[in-house]
Parts: structure tokens; C-alpha cells; sequence
């Protein structure tokens, strides 16, 4: 049997006017700023005037570690808000925007996938609203005012070897990590050390997924520490004067997007920082919205529950003051397999002793989600190489981890193969069962946090930090920054450091090399391993295979 491509299905959507996805939330025209037909942006007065309903319950998908298999995150997230309002719930989905880095990169679009897609999707995963191109601008222009408040005589006395504010761009590109810049004479400036990240890493990413309201975002625009004195006194973006104009370029950005699933559902799509090396989230804003006007929110967080999940719960939900009602964990059987021991190119074969062995993995995550507090139900995200015994094999593992596991179908029937998934979440959400608690508590000092995470998350018996990092983290403590969480940035692919070594590893080390002060968001960044804030291009970049046809339509973006 042949199936369609994914980008073959998008483009056969038969998608409603965006007003129509509006008015199923209640939000009217005069509230919607159009880009097109099929998307727009939510007005703050429309958010501004909902704040007084009654939350909805918020419902968190999250993954094992991903493979090269595939483990359908969003797909399944798309799948089970299509699903809830199959069976007459009032459901939004909420999602992250893509980075144009991975797009051109290893890893394609993010809208879902098969017949559980968010659309226009190659809108959504190229230039969208223009989100990503505000918050580039923004970071690039404080850039800037740093270099140019030097060139003019620096009137704040800023150490040019402690200016710690570098630049970003929204593309994958290893040569930009480390430069120096000014060069080229007394016109030019004075040269220094610098970097580029990628816009995802951005403190301004993270700050327009965090913040409130306008206001909100300018005051953490403005307590972005950019660079330090002689004496280690700190520089902020309200010293340079730029938090103003960056406010300004952001504006529109703050506005959450809406657009629609391929079954004309609503979706919210809003922020987009990656859970590796940043929070992970969709924006406050966009979740808390939906909370208001929808009976049941669905939201991911990126990569596995390692690393997304974590963060959502101990620094969004900290942050926003949110609870999920209820966790669903996806798993597919191709993914157990290669925790397995099974190659690739071999995970077409039945092997229900490698399912087995690599539901360990699985078992870590569903452990260590349900210490937060709060249920969790397992989505097996169902492909059609998926045998019965194989499939009957995670099932009986999770149900002797005391959870339960659920076969969805969303990829290859939409809303119908998520029917009972949806009922079933919707069923333990309903029951009040969470009794969600971060899992340290704001007043733990930096270093303990730090140790927190990767002891009881990530099972490693140490964490390795020399004394610079360690009298950093003291410095930040006694400077008033101690009650602030920490944001690991961390490979992906492992519970570990190691991206190789899969499972569910112990007796492991975690080496911490940096760490970084995002006052403005409002966490410490923990960069751990070898994990690079602005990533690089594969051998073969997808970028390679991405074209306009004969037609004049984009092919080999998904």
C-alpha cells in the first residue's frame, strides 16, 4: 500500500477562512490581524479581555529520547487535539514555530505529520509571521548599541573583554561560533572576541515565550545583563537605552498565531526555542490564551521528557503558573527497537526481544514524569511496520510501570485513529488525579539545582564543574539570582552527555563547561558536554534537496 507524502497531504487541505478557526474560540474578526487567509495573529486586547474565564485543563505531550526512527512529538500532539474535538471537546492545539535551521539543516519542517498536520506548512515552517526575523532583529540591534555605546567615547566603563551579549542568526552555521569582531581600523571600532548563536538560544526568545504583556516584556528586555565593568559590575540593556526600541520591533511578535489542523481545528503556534539548549516551550502567552477560551489545551515540549518536559515543569509552570492535568508520553515501537540494539535499516523486522530491551528508556521517562506529580499515559505512535506482538510487548511494560499505554493511529487516519487516546486523556484529566510540584523548590541554591536535574533525571552520580564555574554560580546567588531555576542545555539523543550511549544509563558523570546568566528571562543556562548553541550543517544538508518545482511549489521541505 503507497501513501502520500506529507507535504502531498498539506497541500490537498481543504482549509477554512482563519475568521471560521476563530470563531470556534470565541475570537471574533475585529480581533484577528490577518496574514493571508489562513492565518493570523490574536489581538492583546481580545487576550486582555478573556483573562477573567475560568483555565481549561492543560494537557503536556512529550517523547522518549529521540532516534533517527522518528517518534512523531508534534504529529501525536496535533492528532490528539484533532481527537479531542472528534469526541465534542472544546480543544486547542498549542505548538512552537520552526527554526529555519533545521529546516535547511537534518531535520525537515515541524507542523506534524500524515494526516495530523498544522497548515500552511510551508509557511509555517519558512518565513510564517515573521516572528523569528523580529526576534533576530531585536537581539541583532542591542548587539549594536553595545558595540556603538563603546565606539562613542563608553560612558558606562564596560570591560570590552566582559561583554558577554553575542549575536544570533536563525540558520545553522559552525563558522559564526567564535569570531573576532571590529576589525579593520579606528573606524571600525575596537576589535574583540565575539560569537553568533542560533536565534533559537536567543535570552530574547526565551523572554517573548515567558513574558506576560508588553510591559511584561520590556522590563525583561531591560534587565538583560549585556556586558560588565572593570569592578564586575553588571551592564543591562536598559543602561544601553535599547529596551525601548526592542519592545517596538517585537510588538506584532508577541501576538500568538493562529492557523488551523488539516480537520480546520485551532491551533496556536507561537515561540520557538529548542529544548536542547533552551526551554523548549510554546509561548506563555499562547498556552495561558488557550487555557481561557478552550476547554482542553494540548501543548508539547521538545525532545524527550529529559529535556522539554522538564523545563515546562520547572520553568514555564514555575514561571506562568501553570499545572498540567495530565502527561502523555510518545513511544513507537521503531524507537524501542533501536534502544534495542536494532539498526535502521533493520527496524522493518519483527523483534519483539529488542522491543523489550530498549523499553528501558521509556520506563526512565514515565519515572521520572510522574515525580513531578502529575499522570501519565503512554502514545504509542503507530506505524505500519508495527507488529501486534510487538506493540502488546510495550504495552505490558508500561502497564508493570503502573501507567498504561494507548495505540494512536493520527498519522494514517487523522482524528479517528486518536479517538481513543483522546478519550482516555480526556477522562484522566478530568479526574483531578495531578498534584503537580516542581521538583526543587526556588530558595535551593544554583549548584544543588543543577545537581537535582542530574541526579534525578538524568541518573548521573556527579557533576563535574571546576571552581570557576561553581564561584560563578555563588557570584549570581549573592547578586540576588539564586532563586532563579536552570535551564540544561544538553544532548538530545541521551539521558547522558554521551549522544551514543542510549537506554536508560547510570553511573554516568555530567561535565558542565559554561554557564550563563539570562536575567531578563529569568533562569541560568547550564551548557553541559559538548552541546553547541549554534548548531552546524549535516554531511548532507537538507537544504540540498529543497527547490521550487515546475509548478512553482516547494519541494523536499518535509
Amino acid at each position: 500500500m503507497s501513501y502520500k507524502s506529507d507535504i502531498e497531504i498539506a497541500r490537498e487541505a481543504k482549509k477554512r477562512p482563519i475568521q471560521e478557526i476563530g470563531e470556534k474560540l470565541g475570537i471574533g474578526s475585529d480581533h484577528l490581524l490577518p496574514y493571508g487567509h489562513d492565518k493570523a495573529k490574536v489581538s492583546q486586547e481580545f487576550i486582555n479581555g478573556v483573562q477573567k474565564n475560568e483555565n481549561g485543563r492543560l494537557i503536556l505531550v512529550t517523547a522518549i529520547n529521540p532516534t533517527p526512527a522518528g517518534e512523531g512529538k508534534t504529529t501525536t500532539t496535533v492528532g490528539l487535539g484533532d481527537g479531542l474535538n472528534r469526541i465534542g471537546k472544546k480543544a486547542a492545539v498549542c505548538i512552537r514555530e520552526a527554526s529555519l535551521g533545521p529546516c535547511f539543516g537534518m531535520k525537515g519542517g515541524a507542523a506534524g505529520g500524515g494526516y495530523a498536520q498544522v497548515v500552511p506548512m510551508e509557511e509555517m515552517n519558512l518565513h510564517f509571521t515573521g516572528d523569528f526575523h523580529a526576534i533576530t532583529s531585536a537581539h541583532n540591534l542591542l548587539a549594536a548599541m553595545i558595540d556603538n555605546h563603546i565606539y562613542w567615547g563608553n560612558e558606562l566603563e564596560i570591560d570590552t573583554r566582559r561583554v558577554v551579549w553575542r549575536r544570533v542568526m536563525d540558520m545553522n552555521d559552525r563558522a559564526l561560533r567564535q569570531i573576532t569582531a571590529s576589525l579593520g581600523g579606528i573606524p571600525n571600532g575596537f576589535p574583540r572576541e565575539a560569537g553568533f548563536d542560533i536565534t533559537v538560544a536567543s535570552e530574547v526568545m526565551a523572554i517573548l515565550c515567558l513574558a506576560t504583556s508588553l510591559e511584561d516584556l520590556q522590563k525583561r528586555l531591560g534587565d538583560i545583563i549585556v556586558a560588565y565593568r572593570r569592578d564586575r559590575s553588571p551592564v543591562y540593556a536598559r543602561d544601553i537605552k535599547a529596551d525601548g526600541a526592542m519592545t517596538v520591533l517585537l510588538k506584532d511578535a508577541m501576538q500568538p498565531n493562529l492557523v488551523q489542523t488539516l480537520e480546520n481545528n485551532p491551533a496556536f503556534v507561537h515561540g520557538g526555542p529548542f529544548a536542547n539548549i533552551a526551554h523548549g516551550c510554546n509561548s506563555v502567552i499562547a498556552t495561558t490564551t488557550a487555557l481561557k477560551i478552550a476547554d482542553y489545551v494540548v501543548t508539547e515540549a521538545g525532545f524527550g521528557a529529559d529535556l522539554g518536559a522538564e523545563k515546562f515543569m520547572n520553568i514555564k509552570c514555575r514561571k506562568a503558573g501553570l499545572a498540567p492535568s495530565v502527561v502523555v508520553l510518545v513511544a513507537t515501537v521503531r524507537a524501542m527497537k533501536m534502544n534495542g540494539g536494532v539498526a535502521k535499516a533493520d527496524l522493518g523486522d519483527e523483534n519483539v526481544d529488542a522491543v523489550k530491551a530498549g523499553c528501558a528508556n521509556l520506563g526512565r521517562h514515565i519515572e521520572n514524569v510522574k515525580s513531578f506529580g502529575v499522570p501519565v499515559v503512554v502514545a504509542i505512535n503507530h506505524f505500519v511496520t508495527d507488529t501486534d506482538a510487538e506493540i502488546e510487548a510495550v504495552k505490558e511494560y508500561v502497564a508493570a510501570q503502573g501507567s498504561e499505554a494507548i495505540l494512536s493511529q493520527h498519522w494514517e487516519f487523522g482524528s479517528k485513529g486518536s479517538e481513543e487516546l483522546a478519550k482516555r486523556v480526556a477522562e484522566i484529566a478530568d479526574a483531578d488525579m495531578a498534584n503537580f510540584a516542581p521538583i526543587y523548590p526556588d530558595d535551593m541554591g544554583l549548584f544543588a539545582k543543577i545537581e537535582t536535574i542530574a541526579k534525578r533525571i538524568y541518573r548521573a552520580d556527579e557533576v563535574l564543574a571546576d571552581q570557576k564555574i561553581r564561584n560563578q554560580l555563588k557570584d549570581w546567588e549573592a547578586a540576588g539570582y539564586g532563586d532563579l531555576p536552570v535551564c540544561m542545555a544538553k544532548t538530545q539523543y541521551s539521558f547522558s552527555t554521551d549522544p551514543n550511549l542510549r537506554g536508560a544509563p547510570t553511573g554516568h558523570s555530567l561535565p558542565v563547561r559554561e554557564v550563563r546568566l539570562s536575567a531578563g528571562a529569568g533562569f541560568i543556562v547550564v551548557i553541559c558536554g559538548e552541546i553547541m548553541t549554534m548548531p552546524g550543517l549535516p554531511r548532507v544538508p537538507s537544504a540540498e534537496a529543497i527547490m521550487l518545482n515546475d509548478e512553482g511549489q516547494i519541494e523536499g521541505l518535509f
